[in-house]
C-alpha cells in the first residue's frame, strides 16, 4: 500500500492490471502485522483467510472481465459494531468479547458493501460501547494519532482504529459509526474525511446501539469521493459521478453560536486560512447566529439524550459485568441511569425546537461551515491521569460534531491542518435529507483548497 490510496486510484490500478486485489489486501495485512506498528491496536479482529480468498475471487472476475460493483476488491475495514456473518461483534468490550456468539448475518451496510465488492479486513478498535470522543480503550489498547507520535496523542473517537486503518494505510477505507461526533473527530484528528450523513438515511440493523435516536453510520476515507461512493452504497443507490461546482455565489453560513468558542489557535488559523481561500474563489460568507442552537447547553443541563438512550441499550450489560468495563465508561453509564423519564422527554422536546428552528435559520445557505473539533488532539498521558480532564477534553472534542447528531444533519469533515502542525478539520453541514447536496459542496471546497 502506498500513501493517501483511493477508491479512484486503486480502481484504476486494478483496472490497468498495475496491482491485484491479492496483493493490495496482502500490502494491507503487512501494515496490520507490522511488528511495532500501530496494528494490534488498531484492529481487535482480523479475516485474513476470508479477505484473501475474496480477494481472489475479485481478481478472477476482474480477468475474465466480468462486471463488479464499485468496490471490487478494495480493502476496507469495520468499527466493532458492526455483524459480520460467523465473527462476534464486541463494541470494543473485553467482557463482552468472553461471551458474544458469532453473529448469523451480515449487518444490511456489510451485505451492500460486500454486494458492490469490497473486501473486508476484520473489526477496528473503539471506545467500548462508542461512548467518548477520545478514542481511549483500556482493554485493547489506545491507536496512536498519526501526529507527533513521539508525545503521544489521543487518536479521537469512538472509530479510532476505524481512522488509524485509513491513516496507516491498513485499509483503503473504513466504516464507523457518528453518534456525537465519532466519525468527523477521528477523521479530523488523523488528517482523514469523514462522512456523517443525515440521521435514518442507511439500515442500522445489525449495528450494535449506543443512542437511538442519534446513531448514524458512515465512511473514513483519503477523498471527499471515496466517501460519496461508500455511503451511496450503503444507501442502495447508484454511484454518482462527481459534481465539482464553482463556489461563484455560493452561500455559505459561518456558525459563530457556540461552534466559534474558545479555539485553539492553530484550529482557529488553519479556519481562518480555509475561509479566505473560499472567499477568493467567490463564495459569500456570512457569520450567522443561530440562538436555537443554545438549546445545545439546556439538553446538557438535563443531562444527554446520547447518556439516556446510552444507559437504556446497555444496563442489563451493565449489570452483569461492570467490573469488568473501562471504568470511565461505566461511571458515565451509570450517571446517565439517573435521567428520569420527564427529562428525558424534555430532551426530546428541545432537540426538537432546536431542528425546527436552525432549519428556519440556515434553510437559505449553501451549507454552514465551522472548525470540526474546537482542539488539536491532546496528549494521551495527562487524559489517562485525570478523570476530570478527561471529562472536560472529552466534552471540549464532541461540542461542535455534537450540534449536528442534535439536529438530524449531514456533515463532511474535510483536512484543512497545515502539513508541518496540527491536523485541523473544516466540517460542512447541510439540512436534514440533503446528503448528496453537502458531498457536493465538501467536494468542490476541498478541490478549492488544494489548489
Amino acid at each position: 500500500m502506498t500513501a493517501h490510496w483511493t477508491i479512484a486510484t486503486v480502481r484504476k490500478a486494478l483496472d490497468e492490471g498495475k496491482i491485484s486485489s491479492v496483493e493490495l489486501v496482502s500490502a494491507a495485512f503487512t501494515e496490520i502485522e507490522k511488528e511495532g506498528g500501530e496494528g494490534n491496536r488498531t484492529f481487535i479482529r482480523t479475516f485474513k483467510n476470508t479477505a484473501i480468498t475474496q480477494a481472489a475471487a475479485s481478481d478472477a472476475l476482474r480477468k475474465m472481465n466480468v462486471p463488479q460493483g464499485p468496490l471490487a476488491g478494495i480493502p476496507v475495514s469495520l468499527k466493532d459494531l458492526l455483524n459480520v456473518a460467523g465473527e462476534p461483534t464486541t463494541a470494543g468490550s473485553a467482557e463482552l468479547a468472553k461471551i458474544a456468539q458469532p453473529a448469523s448475518a451480515d449487518a444490511d451496510i456489510v451485505a451492500l458493501l460486500r454486494a458492490a465488492g469490497a473486501v473486508i479486513l476484520g473489526h477496528t478498535n473503539m471506545t467500548e460501547f462508542a461512548y467518548s470522543g477520545l478514542g481511549i480503550n483500556p482493554h485493547f489498547g489506545t491507536p496512536l494519532n498519526v501526529w507527533d507520535r513521539q508525545i503521544g496523542r489521543v487518536p479521537g473517537g469512538s472509530s479510532s482504529g476505524a481512522a488509524l486503518s485509513v491513516a496507516e494505510n491498513m485499509a483503503v477505507a473504513a466504516i464507523g459509526s457518528d453518534t456525537g461526533g465519532s466519525i468527523r473527530i477521528p477523521s479530523a484528528f488523523n488528517r482523514l474525511y469523514g462522512f456523517k450523513p443525515s440521521f435514518g438515511r442507511h439500515s442500522l440493523k445489525g449495528v450494535t446501539p449506543l443512542a437511538r435516536s442519534l446513531d448514524t453510520v458512515g465512511p473514513l476515507a483519503n477523498s471527499v469521493e471515496c466517501c460519496r461512493i461508500i455511503d451511496a452504497v450503503m444507501a442502495g443507490h447508484p454511484v454518482p459521478e462527481a459534481n465539482l461546482r464553482s463556489l461563484v455565489g455560493k452561500r455559505f453560513g459561518i456558525l459563530e453560536t457556540i461552534a466559534l468558542d474558545d479555539l485553539d489557535v492553530e484550529v482557529a488559523g488553519s479556519f481562518v486560512r480555509a475561509l479566505e481561500t473560499i472567499a477568493k474563489a467567490g463564495a459569500r460568507l456570512e457569520r450567522i447566529k443561530v440562538d436555537a442552537i443554545e438549546r445545545f447547553w439546556d439538553i446538557a443541563k438535563l443531562g444527554s439524550i446520547v447518556g439516556a438512550e446510552a444507559f437504556h441499550a446497555h444496563r442489563g450489560f451493565l449489570q452483569g459485568h461492570a467490573n469488568g468495563m473501562d471504568p470511565r465508561v461505566r461511571q458515565r453509564l451509570e450517571v446517565a441511569g439517573g435521567i428520569s423519564s420527564a427529562d428525558y422527554l424534555d430532551m426530546l422536546d428541545l432537540q426538537k425546537d432546536m431542528q425546527v428552528r436552525t432549519h428556519l435559520a440556515t434553510r437559505n445557505y449553501d451549507a454552514v461551515l465551522m472548525p470540526t473539533v474546537a482542539i488539536a488532539p491532546p496528549e494521551l498521558k495527562p487524559i489517562l491521569a485525570s478523570d476530570e480532564l478527561y471529562g472536560e477534553t472529552n466534552l471540549k472534542i464532541l461540542r461542535n460534531t455534537a450540534i449536528g447528531n442534535i439536529l438530524g444533519r449531514p456533515a463532511m469533515t474535510i483536512p484543512i491542518g497545515m502539513p508541518d502542525g496540527a491536523p485541523v478539520g473544516l466540517m460542512v453541514m447541510g439540512e436534514h435529507g440533503g446528503d448528496a447536496v453537502v458531498l457536493d459542496h465538501a467536494e468542490s471546497i476541498d478541490y478549492v483548497l488544494r489548489q
